[in-house]
């Protein structure tokens, strides 16, 4: 199973990966500071109470469903506030995983060519 991972993670672009990830956590960012800016909607007043002795049904059946609706849009407003955040979050997340696995590579290819100096000396040493 192990190799299937390995396989399928040898077959990601992690050049692309690593060039993006400042994209996409500007981006996130953005995104949260156009979403949190926006004001969020006031709960509307119920226009039932006043509206039903003076005006025909129609009217006051139109004015619950707006009613409805702007209480709709104020929860939309805030699950969508919710959702900006954790974008922001895991974007933030992912630029943080991707400077850990480049410091990673780094150091892995250090360490390679670390141990191919001290192999080449040590098979210089034991033909000496």
């Amino acid at each position: 199973m192990a190799i299937g991972w390995l396989s399928v993670l040898k077959m990601v672009p992690w050049g692309d990966v690593i060039e993006n990830a400042p994209k996409v956590a500007n981006g996130a960012k953005k995104l949260w500071q156009n979403v949190g800016k926006k004001p969020s909607v006031a709960p509307p007043v119920n226009p039932l109470a006043d509206a039903m002795g003076s005006e025909p049904p129609s009217v006051a059946a139109l004015q619950a469903q707006v009613a409805g609706l702007q209480v709709a849009v104020a929860d939309l407003h805030q699950q969508m506030l919710a959702s900006s955040e954790l974008i922001q979050s895991l974007a933030d997340q992912n630029a943080q995983l991707v400077k850990r696995v480049e410091v990673n590579r780094v150091r892995l290819l250090w360490l390679g060519v670390w141990l191919l100096v001290v192999t080449g000396l040590l098979i210089t040493r034991a033909v000496l």
